[in-house]
């Protein structure tokens, strides 16, 4: 029985882990996987709380090395000062900083939301842009936060927002064994069709905050028991 088990395991990895020949089984495998976590979190979204473009681009840059709901805090009250890309322009550094110190990484962050607004002052008359280059040539902004606004503010579907629920998922979930995330991200893309790329981070990023959690995770109630190769 135990060398069964161990078998079973080895196909599913072998099938599942950083293929991007895609066979039936896996496909299927994989449907079965993003259906029943759909079922699990219904209308997941963003957890970045935001009205529009420029709210998601400045939480975005804040959410790094912290947490959604610290960001969503600060955010309560940045946003009623703040209220356009010209306001973060002509923001005081020394005072903003001081605004958004518990996020962590101020002083950086700071640099960049100030820089990044300027700029879209500048070059796209104060708009965030829906296209991916000309967000990745915004200060502090790589293809993951790109990936988030082009998802949650635009609904389009550039690529796969890889953060770190999402990267230890995929490994998890004999996904794929790169450990890099673009590379995580390509491996990502090719895997799951297209028009699941924006909901699959926010269903993975939901179930590894409330599941598959960094440390001990709940296996026993994980609602993909079944579907998991690092149970069956």
């Amino acid at each position: 029985m135990e060398n069964g088990r161990k078998l079973l395991l080895k196909m599913k990895g072998e099938m599942l882990a950083g293929s991007v020949e895609k066979s039936a089984s896996g496909e299927t495998h994989l449907a079965a996987m993003i259906a029943a976590l759909k079922n699990s979190y219904s209308g997941a979204t963003c957890a970045l709380e935001h009205v529009d473009p420029l709210q998601l681009l400045v939480a975005t840059i804040l959410s790094a090395q912290c947490t959604d709901k610290r960001v969503n805090l600060v955010t309560k009250d940045l946003f009623k000062r703040y209220r356009s890309a010209t306001d973060y322009a002509n923001a005081d550094p020394t005072a903003f900083a001081r605004e958004i110190r518990s996020t962590g990484f101020f002083q950086n962050k700071t640099k960049n939301i100030i820089g990044c607004c300027k700029k879209l002052v500048a070059e796209h008359g104060g708009k965030v842009p829906d296209d991916l280059d000309a967000l990745v040539g915004l200060p502090g902004v790589g293809r993951k936060t790109a990936n988030v606004v082009l998802g949650a503010a635009f609904g389009i579907a550039v690529g796969v927002v890889v953060d770190t629920h999402v990267k230890r998922l995929s490994g998890r979930l004999g996904l794929t064994r790169e450990t890099d995330p673009e590379k995580i991200e390509a491996v990502l893309m090719k895997l799951i069709p297209r028009e699941d790329w924006i909901v699959f981070s926010n269903l993975l990023i939901l179930h590894g905050r409330n599941r598959c959690v960094a440390r001990s995770p709940d296996c026993a109630g994980c609602e993909i028991a079944s579907l998991c190769p690092k149970i069956i």
